[in-house]
């Protein structure tokens, strides 16, 4: 009989919450015997941001609470590592698993890398190909590094296979955060967050803007200018994320529009209601273009480039490029855009944490049940 296995989940975003919630519910399920082990680096550290996504969530109390907080890209991984070394050695875990793309990311799979131990990679394989991205470099070492590479399309494989990845590291499970999606589907669609902010199904734009290209310059400016302008075509519904919020105060505070409404950062059952509930989606975030592509719901992303082309491909999604001037377009666009609704992308359907599960614990729980591969 071998030692139940143990496990390190290593996680410190909002969104990351969402795509790793469902894994260690899975893995949990089918392993109840096993150590589980869960560390919040705290990257995303007030409540709005992390708290309220493990209430929601059903995530466990994290075992291990690291608040490393804010700081430059140097300092916010090389904090975490400090932090997060002690506790490996104390856990002594058969594999550790990691999420996206974030700093938290990245400084996990070093200290696991330098202590040999096995790494998962959940969402592997995403590429934008734009190295002054600081996410592009963390996928690229976390893939590099991790012995487990789980994809959720078809161009995450091309890409690993350009690298130099054998096929025998990469498996295609699905999309973790669309399980979170499908298993709180009801509870999102109970919220009715729309009613709350008296804003019509189909009606309303939503927004979501974080990244340091769109909000740490003269860009800022003249993107809220610019939400301000679309307001007076529909309602713009501006759940502001902390980080923004702090910039657009320091360039002066927002533009005042009646129909643009902000707000503090909402919990993801109230978000994901007004999600579903919206006529546009504009957003900088990579996990709202996949969210958006499995509701149906147009999204335009206000980047130069993405890591998720499937959702350029399948049309829910376009690139407006770094170009604030392109938001008063979103109206034309969406007139011009088919009715009919598409189907999401082949293994988007709620199971990408069994899938992922059915790869780990046999090589961990039952090592003489190891299996290599996932359909």
């Amino acid at each position: 009989m071998t030692d139940p296995v143990r496990i390190v989940y290593v996680i410190g975003t909002r969104p990351n919450f969402v795509k790793t919630a469902p894994v260690i519910a899975a893995m949990r399920e089918r392993h109840p015997d096993g150590h589980h082990v869960i560390v919040h680096t705290g990257q995303h550290y007030d409540r709005a941001m992390s708290e309220i996504f493990f209430e929601e969530l059903g995530v466990p109390t994290p075992d291990h609470m690291l608040e490393v907080g804010s700081g430059t890209h140097a300092v916010q991984t090389a904090r975490t590592m400090e932090r997060l070394e002690p506790v490996i050695l104390a856990e002594q875990p058969d594999l550790l698993v990691v999420p996206g793309d974030v700093n938290s990311t990245l400084a996990a799979v070093l200290v696991a890398s330098k202590l040999q131990l096995p790494i998962a990679h959940v969402e592997s394989g995403l590429r934008s190909f734009d190295m002054t991205m600081p996410e592009e470099v963390n996928r690229i070492v976390a893939d590099r590094f991790s012995k487990y590479l789980f994809m959720h399309s078809e161009e995450a494989a091309e890409n690993l296979r350009a690298e130099g990845i054998p096929d025998e590291r990469m498996h295609m499970v699905g999309n973790t955060m669309i399980d979170t999606l499908v298993a709180l589907r009801d509870r999102i669609e109970a919220a009715d967050s729309p009613g709350k902010l008296e804003v019509t199904p189909g009606g309303y734009a939503l927004v979501t803007l974080h990244r340091p290209a769109l909000v740490d310059g003269p860009l800022l400016g003249e993107t809220v200018a610019g939400l301000a302008a679309l307001s007076e075509a529909m309602p713009v519904v501006f759940p502001v994320h902390p980080r923004t919020r702090k910039m657009m105060e320091a360039a002066g505070g927002g533009a005042e529009a009646p129909n643009l409404l902000l707000s503090e950062p909402l919990g993801y059952v109230d978000f994901l209601s007004l999600v579903a509930g919206a006529g546009a989606v504009l957003t900088d975030s990579g996990g709202i273009q996949e969210e958006t592509t499995y509701l149906g719901v147009p999204c335009f992303t206000l980047r130069a480039n993405t890591e998720r082309p499937v959702t350029i491909d399948l049309g829910t999604n376009e690139l407006l490029g770094l170009d604030p001037s392109a938001i008063a377009s979103i109206p034309e666009r969406l007139a011009a855009r088919p009715a009919s609704p598409l189907e999401p992308p082949p293994l988007w359907d709620g199971r990408a944490a069994e899938r992922i599960a059915e790869v780990l614990l046999p090589a961990y729980a039952d090592p003489e049940r190891a299996i290599t591969a996932s359909t």
